[in-house]
C-alpha cells in the first residue's frame, strides 16, 4: 500500500542550522499493516508523516501509494486520500463551524470526483453523520448543529478520528493523537482508533511515546533514530518481544542507548 524508496530530506542545507532529517529511508507497507513508531525527539518521526502527507519536497526518493507516485503530487490532493491526525486536538477541525458542517467538509474532500468538494450534502448523507457519530457513544450526534470548538479535547479528537475516516484513506497518519489527552479519555480515543482500523482494515503508521502500547498495538513496530529506521520488527517476533528487548535490539542497531525519558517512563 505505501513505499518509500530512499527518502532523504535536509533542512536549512549549507548552513549552521543544517538538519538532516531523513537520510535514505526506505519502508513498506502492505495492505492493511498497523505500525507502530517509536523514537527520540529528533528522530524524524513527523518528518517521516510530513514526507508522505507531502508538506516539502523531498531531496532525494520516491513515495508511492496503492501503486501510484505521489512523490510531486500536491498535500490537498494527497489528502483527498491519506488521513492525519495530530497531537493536538485543535487541529483537524474547524471551531467556528458545526459537527454537521465539518463531517461534511471531510466527506466531501475525501471525494473521488473532481467537483465532488462543490456538491451538497443530501439528507441521506446527514444521517450516515448521525449514525456514525453515535458509534462514538459521546453523545454527539445530538449536537450536530453545534460548533465543533464547544467540544471537549477529548470529543474532538474522536470526532476528527471519525472525519479521517469516513471515506476510507489509502493510509492513516497518527502523530501521538492521544498524548494530549487525561489517561481516560485517550485510553477510549485509542479503543476507537483500534476498532475504526480494525472494521475498516485501514493500513495505518501511528507515532506513540508509550513503549507498551507500541508493543500492544498492530502488526508491526518500527523504531527510528537520527532520520533512520533502525528497527523493524512484525508478526510473531513483535508479539514475542518485551520492553526490555526493545531497548537491547535499539542499543544494538544504533549503537547508542536509547535516551527518551518520555518513552523510558511510559515503558511499563
Amino acid at each position: 500500500m505505501l513505499r518509500l524508496e530512499s527518502i532523504s530530506k535536509t533542512f536549512n542545507p549549507g548552513t549552521v542550522n543544517e538538519k538532516k532529517a531523513l537520510e535514505n529511508v526506505s519502508l513498506h507497507l502492505k495492505p492493511g499493516d498497523f505500525a507502530t513508531i517509536i523514537g527520540s525527539n529528533g528522530a524524524g518521526k513527523s518528518t517521516l508523516f510530513n514526507a508522505i502527507t507531502g508538506s516539502f519536497i523531498l531531496d532525494s526518493g520516491s513515495v508511492i501509494l496503492d501503486g501510484k507516485d505521489i512523490t510531486f503530487a500536491r498535500e490537498h490532493v494527497r489528502s483527498r486520500v491519506i488521513g492525519h491526525l495530530f497531537q493536538d486536538p485543535l487541529l483537524g477541525t474547524a471551531p467556528h463551524m458545526t459537527i454537521e458542517e465539518n463531517m461534511a467538509l471531510a466527506y466531501l474532500r475525501a471525494g473521488r470526483s473532481r467537483h465532488a468538494f462543490f456538491s451538497r450534502i443530501s439528507s441521506q448523507e446527514k444521517k450516515k453523520f448521525r449514525e456514525q457519530l453515535s458509534m462514538l457513544d459521546m453523545g454527539l450526534e445530538d449536537r450536530m448543529k453545534q460548533p465543533v470548538g464547544l467540544l471537549s479535547g477529548g470529543q474532538r479528537q474522536a470526532l476528527t478520528l471519525l472525519m479521517a475516516t469516513m471515506v476510507t484513506p489509502k493510509i492513516l497518519l497518527l502523530d501521538e493523537h492521544t498524548a494530549a489527552l487525561d489517561p481516560a479519555t485517550a485510553g477510549k480515543v485509542l479503543a476507537l482508533t483500534k476498532e475504526i482500523v480494525a472494521r475498516q482494515q485501514i493500513t495505518c503508521l501511528m507515532v506513540t511515546h508509550n513503549m507498551q502500547q507500541a508493543l500492544d498495538l498492530g502488526n508491526r513496530i518500527l523504531m527510528m533514530d537520527g532520520g533512520h529506521i533502525v528497527l523493524d520488527v512484525e508478526g510473531g517476533e513483535k508479539a514475542a518481544m518485551t520492553t526490555a528487548d526493545l531497548l537491547e535490539q535499539f542499543q544494538k542497531n544504533a549503537g547508542k542507548q536509547f535516551d527518551n525519558d518520555r518513552v523510558l517512563l511510559s515503558s511499563d
